[in-house]
This record gives structure tokens, sequence and C-alpha cells, in this order.
């Protein structure tokens, strides 16, 4: 049975170093939140300690005094010598996971992740004889090869070219002198009355935001124990404990069906606790890698129609739903009247994905409410219906007019129409708007739209990408019409697909100082052309015609690009980028900078992938994850190290992704993962 633990410690006195213990088997649905004012998330989980039984579900780390369980269970771990104590982060089963650390466009697979070893462990640093093993050479200055060298001095290496070359670094090169010993700290423990250590005497709302710092975006893989670092808080005492239970429910975040049952029975049996949730994500949901058939999850009922809507009964306060495809026929009529209209203090609601018949006739005869109460209105800000593609186009021309204060629009590869989108409201500020492959709207309705309607004239996100062997969407004359009346406030802008020509070079120029991504992909564009972004225009044949013109103009700004798709133009070749020699051709060269993704075809990313040495040289290295590939500027050998191009791709309009050329607009900020992962790096 799930139950939240009261204090065993309340009548002790509190110390700054606790012993801590925790039950994670009581646990195990104990879910997270995202802190919306801070740019940065926490980048750690870690494995059960090594005293756990019960394949890692219960445990007891004693006699290790910590503040939390993560400290703990690494001096338990590097006390067995451990090769695996090192803090990861876990993700959900088949979730898209974007590296902290590293260069620009670094994923992994979670599933694929492993734990880096023990640098103590490998070297052997801390042996009993002092001399410490290594089985390479390394900065560590030990090696097999090497021998102890007394303070005497009398013997050397028996290899002095493995010597010289492997601890050149160090002074002394020759000579491994002994290492000074450094004096063991002694712990002072300190007594304090309960309630009264420094940590809990701090503001509530700065406890909250440092409690908070142990929550996990992405849900482990599997059943094994989650935030473990939380649940060991909870038994901290009762200032950390009412602390962490704010953090544990104010995002719940479910992997699986069966997590979803213990946490619905908890907040039934405490309704308290429901009233805490503000975000319900079931965007990791999957029965992916539990062995079970889709037969199978409809015989469990753990998450079904009846039980969905019983949860979203329990959490009126709930602001951002996040659904997806895997549970369309789980989402009924009822469940969709729930969130329009029995939810009054709903933001954010997003049904990527789903497409099934019952979901669109639940969804279609959900909104003939509206239709019969044209005065309704719903407090919806930002919706997300990409790929839903089976509703029909008079379920958008029904909802879109209803909301009022709407700011982002995920409606890509839809039967969005122009009728729909000019219904929008005039109140509505959109700042995302994501319209790419709809196939149901025209060039000319979208060009009125982006340059009549009062709601797009602060857009930051826009996509208005196309399949140009089934549609496309703008022509030259339409790019005519839309470049110059875009607003300042765009930061990321996606062409892909339009019929771009040389002689809109000029008018993208301006859009290139503040857009820092920019999608041009099947353009008519020479790498000559290409190159005009980043290029400073030259002096004029006549001189006195050139100070005349640098009077009139403003000098000459830096482009703000950080990513560029060149994806199918036929000039943009591995040929082509590696012979053009400067400066014809200086896109590979640190004059282009902030520039650091540049993302290319199939050919060409096969291509560059087996010019290993020239890649290395120039500082640009290939990544590939699902169906797409980047050619990326390494921070360190194309940027100095900490130069611009060591920067992360965070932004505040990402929210929460960290990387270039997102095709999924999110409508929570958060960390990417799971399933809208997928939508918006792999596909």
């Amino acid at each position: 049975m799930f139950s939240i633990p009261s204090s065993s410690r309340e009548t002790e006195p509190t110390k700054s170093t606790t012993t801590i213990r925790y039950l994670a088997a009581d646990f195990p649905m104990l879910t997270n939140r995202s802190i919306s004012s801070s740019p940065f998330t926490p980048d750690f989980a870690h494995e059960p300690p090594a005293e756990c039984t019960n394949n890692g579900r219960t445990g007891i780390i004693a006699d290790k005094r910590a503040i939390s369980s993560r400290a703990a269970s690494d001096s338990i771990c590097k006390a067995q010598g451990s090769q695996h104590y090192h803090d990861i982060r876990k993700s959900s089963c088949s979730s898209v996971k974007e590296e902290e650390g590293g260069i620009a466009q670094s994923f992994y697979e979670s599933v694929n992740a492993s734990v880096p070893p023990s640098p103590d462990a490998v070297h052997n640093v801390g042996s009993p004889n002092g001399a410490g093993t290594c089985d390479c050479c390394c900065r560590c200055g030990r090696s097999p090869n090497w021998q102890p060298v007394g303070p005497g001095r009398k013997r050397r290496s028996k290899s002095y070219t493995a010597l010289r070359t492997g601890i050149s670094e160090l002074s002394g090169w020759d000579l491994e002198l002994p290492r000074r010993q450094e004096p063991a700290e002694i712990q002072v423990e300190k007594s304090y009355r309960p309630g009264e250590a420094p940590i809990e005497r701090l503001p509530v709302e700065v406890l909250d935001e440092v409690i908070a710092q142990l929550a996990l975006d992405i849900p482990p893989a599997g059943y094994g124990p989650r935030n473990v670092d939380l649940v060991a808080c909870l038994l901290t005492s009762k200032t950390f404990h009412v602390a962490t239970i704010n953090t544990l429910y104010r995002q719940i975040t479910l992997p699986h069906s069966s997590i979803f049952a213990k946490f619905l029975h908890h907040i039934s049996e405490c309704p308290g606790l429901g009233t805490i949730v503000r975000r319900l994500d079931l965007s990791h949901t999957t029965s992916v890698g539990l062995g079970r058939s889709r037969q199978t999850n409809a015989e469990v009922q753990n998450l079904t129609s009846r039980t969905l809507l019983r949860c979203l009964e329990l959490i009126p306060a709930v602001q951002e739903v996040l659904l997806q495809e895997n549970l369309d026929d789980d989402i009924d009529e009822n469940v969709l009247r729930k969130l329009f209209f029995g939810l009054p203090k709903l933001r954010a609601i997003d049904f990527c994905a789903s497409a099934s018949s019952s979901f669109v006739d639940a969804f279609t005869s959900t909104l003939t409410t509206l239709t019969d109460s044209p005065s309704t209105m719903l407090n919806i800000r930002r919706l997300g219906i990409h790929e839903c593609f089976t509703l029909p186009s008079s379920a958008l021309e029904t909802l879109l007019p209803h909301l009022p204060q709407l700011t982002h629009l995920e409606v890509s590869h839809t039967r969005i129409t122009d009728e729909a989108l000019m219904s929008l409201p005039a109140s509505a500020t959109l700042s995302h708007l994501n319209l790419g492959r709809c196939i149901y709207i025209t060039g000319e309705g979208v060009v009125d739209f982006l340059t009549t309607h009062p709601a797009v004239r602060s857009l930051v996100y826009l996509n208005l990408s196309c399949d140009i062997s089934r549609y496309r969407l703008l022509s030259d004359t339409d790019l005519d019409r839309l470049l110059p009346a875009l607003p300042s406030t765009l930061r990321s802008l996606n062409l892909n697909g339009a019929q771009i020509q040389p002689r809109h070079i000029t008018q993208l120029m301006p859009l290139t100082k503040h857009v820092e991504e920019l999608g041009l992909a099947c353009a008519n564009l020479s790498l000559a052309d290409i190159n005009t972004f980043f290029r400073q225009p030259g002096p004029s044949p006549n001189h006195n015609h050139h100070q005349q013109q640098q009077q009139h103009q403003p000098p000459w700004l830096r482009p703000a690009l950080h990513y560029l798709d060149l994806t199918a133009i036929p000039a943009v070749t591995q040929s082509s980028l590696f012979n053009t020699p400067a400066p014809s051709n200086i896109l590979l060269t640190p004059a282009t900078l902030p520039l650091e993704v540049v993302e290319l075809g199939d050919k060409a990313i096969s291509s560059l992938r087996e010019c290993k040495n020239t890649n290395k040289r120039l500082g640009w290295v290939v990544k590939e994850l699902g169906r797409r590939g980047w050619y990326v500027r390494d921070p360190v050998a194309g940027a100095g190290g900490n130069g611009p191009g060591a920067t992360t791709g965070r932004r505040a309009w990402k929210m929460g992704a960290m990387w270039w050329g997102m095709r999924k607009v999110p409508v929570a900020w958060g960390e990417v993962g799971g399933l809208y992962g997928h939508y918006m790096f792999k596909k």
C-alpha cells in the first residue's frame, strides 16, 4: 500500500548531518515537477545502494551521515569499490534524451545509456601501497611500465618513452615525487533543536526551490526506484516533509499504467494531495519493454477512460495535461468534456498524435457544446494537436474561435484550413505557431493571416514547412509578401519547402539579425548565396558613393543564426563544403559564429561521416538521431573551448529543450523526452 510516512525523528534533536533512511518500495509512483522560473534542471539520478534487497525496491542506508541519500549512496558504493557509483539521469523507455554536457545536438537513447566508470576504481589511486596502477598512460601519472621513485631519486622508469610521453605535462617529468598527504577533514557535529537547523530556517519559498532541484523531469526506466532523494527528504524532519510533499505532487509524471493506478488509489484516500497537482504528464506512458500486448493492457484496466476521468476529478487545480497517441482509445467524450469544461484552471493540453476513430468521434461530439453555446469561451492558452491528422476540419473551425487567450497553437500535420486560422479571436496573442505539413491551407491564405491578423504580431516561433513531394505551401510571390511583414520578435523560422530564390536573400538578410534558427530546405540557392548571410558587404568601386552609402546605412551586424536547415539543397554537398576554398566559402569557418548546427540530408551526412580526419581538422562533427542528421561545430575545436560555440541551445522560447531545430511546439516547460522528444527531434 502506498503511504506518505511522517517523520519518525521529531522527538530527537535535529542534526546538521542526519542519518537517512528510506523505503523506496512504498513510493513507486512518487513523481516530480519542473521549475518554470529556473532555466536549469537537475541532471542526476542514481542506482540503489549496494545494501538494497528485493530487487532494489527496499533498502536502508546506515552508518553514513549525509544530507541526502545521494551522498550516502555514493559513499557506500565507493567503499565497496563499485565502478558504478557516479550519478546519471535515467530516462523513460523509448525516450529521446538531450545530453546536458558535451557538444550541441548531442543526444542518446535513454535505454542505451551506460554508467561511467569510477576514476578511483580504474586508476586505483587510493591503493594501500601508495603506488597505484593504471591500465593506460594518462594524466594521473601512472602506468604499468613506470616504477616508483623514492625520495632519494635512485630509480627511474624502465620505459623512457612511456614516461616522457605519459607525464610530460607534470613538472619534474622524469621523476615521481612523493605526494603530500592532506590532513583528513574533521567533521564536527552540532545538535539543533527540531526545526532550528540552518537549512530548515530558510524561507519557505527558498527551501521549496532547493528541494525541487532533486526532482526529475524524465522518469526512470522500468519499475526501478524513482525520486529516492525526495523520499529521503520526507523522512528527515517535519519542515522537510512539508516542503517535499509539494515538490512530489506538483508535477505528476506517470510512465506506466500500474503506477497510474497507485497514484489514483492514493489521492482517492488522501484527496488533499490531489489539490497540489498542477501538471499531469502522461507523455511517457507506454507498455513498450514490459512484454505486454495492446490487448493485455486493455485487460489490466489500470488506465482506462473511467479511471482517467476519476483522476481528473480528484485534481481540480491542474493546469497542464499532457496526453498522446498511446492513450487515444482511453480519451472518450466524458474525459474531453472534463478537460474542456470541467477544469477552470486548465491552461495547457496536448493530444500529440492521437488519431484513433474513437478519439475523433469523442472530440467531434464534445465540440457540439460549443456549437450550441457560441458565447462559451475556454481558458486554454496552449493547445497541441500535433499529428492529429484524422480530426475533421470542422472540429478545428468550431474550437479555435472559442480560445481568446491562446498563445501556443501546435497544429502540424492536421486538417486546419484558412477559415479556421482567420476565426481565431483578435484577443489571442500567438507566440508559437506550427503549421508544418498542413495540406488544407493555402499559401495565399496563410500570408493573409500572418500579415493582417492581430493575433500574430509578436510571433517567436513559426513553422511553415511542407513536403514538396505532396504539396508546396509558399510560392515565390507569397514569400515576397510574407518576408518583409514578419515581426522582429521572431526567433525561429522554418520555410522548408518554400520556393526560395536568390532574389529573396535581400529579404531574408534583415531576419537573420534576430532569427536564431532558419529552415531553408529545398531552396533554390547556391553555396555563395548562403555565404552572403555571414559576409560583410565590401566597399563599392566608387569611393565617394561608398562614403555616402555608409552615412545612410546602419553599421553591419553579425547574424544571430545558430542553426541552418540546408536539407535537399543541390548546391550543398560534402564536396562543395570541403572543396570550395575561402573566401568563396566561409560556412565552416569561425567567421560564421555563432552558427553551430547545420542540418543536412541523408546523402550529405553519409558522405561527411566518412571524412573523420577532415571533420576533426575543421572542428565539426556528425550527429544523427532517427531520420535526421546534423553537422555540428565542436565547441572545443571550433570555438576555443569557452567561446560562443560552447554555449548550449537553451532558450526561454524553447520551454526546456536545449538543442536546435525542434519540429514540435511544447505546451509545458520541461525536459525533452518520451514520445514528445521523438516528434520534436527524431522525425
